[in-house]
């Protein structure tokens, strides 16, 4: 059975916290690619940065229902939601805007477990890691490529 090692991208682009969202959005574009890994100075994992949170970022603005009572302000839905919401869209830098919570698989995760995790977890990026350091990548192209390969 093949394992993300035999199928992961090798040569890992990557981004920092401090790049710009104009120069991710280049990378993005130039490389063809849906998501990168977010690095510290340090070459540790920090985040996840991908085209939806771009596009996340430049959507309307939804102000929540607020309830005046007794001269308090009651938030009639998650006010961190709405806080989040303000945050990323003055966003100018890929840590404003990444994902820190992120899904990582090891070398040996099976091509099974990949495509069960991008489906339950809703995620199309999968950065293999090795002590911490970002050693590959998995997209969704690279496991149909996979597919493709042991049809044929």
């Amino acid at each position: 059975m093949l394992t993300a090692k035999d199928i992961m991208t090798k040569e890992v682009i990557t981004v920092t916290p401090d790049t710009s969202l104009e120069d991710l959005a280049s990378i993005l574009v130039k490389n063809g690619i849906s998501g990168v890994p977010v690095v510290d100075d340090a070459g540790a994992l920090y985040g996840i940065v991908t085209e939806n949170d771009l596009i996340s970022r430049n959507k309307r603005l939804h102000i929540p229902t607020v309830v005046s009572f007794l001269d308090a302000a009651i938030y009639l839905e998650s006010s961190k939601k709405f806080e989040e919401a303000v945050r990323k869209l003055a966003a100018t830098r890929v840590g404003d805007i990444c994902k820190r919570k992120v899904v990582t698989i090891t070398e040996e995760t099976t091509m099974v477990d990949i495509a069960t995790i991008m489906d339950e977890k809703k995620v199309h990026v999968l950065p293999v890691v090795k002590a911490g350091k970002v050693v590959g990548i998995v997209g969704k192209r690279d496991l149909v490529s996979a597919v493709a390969r042991q049809s044929a």
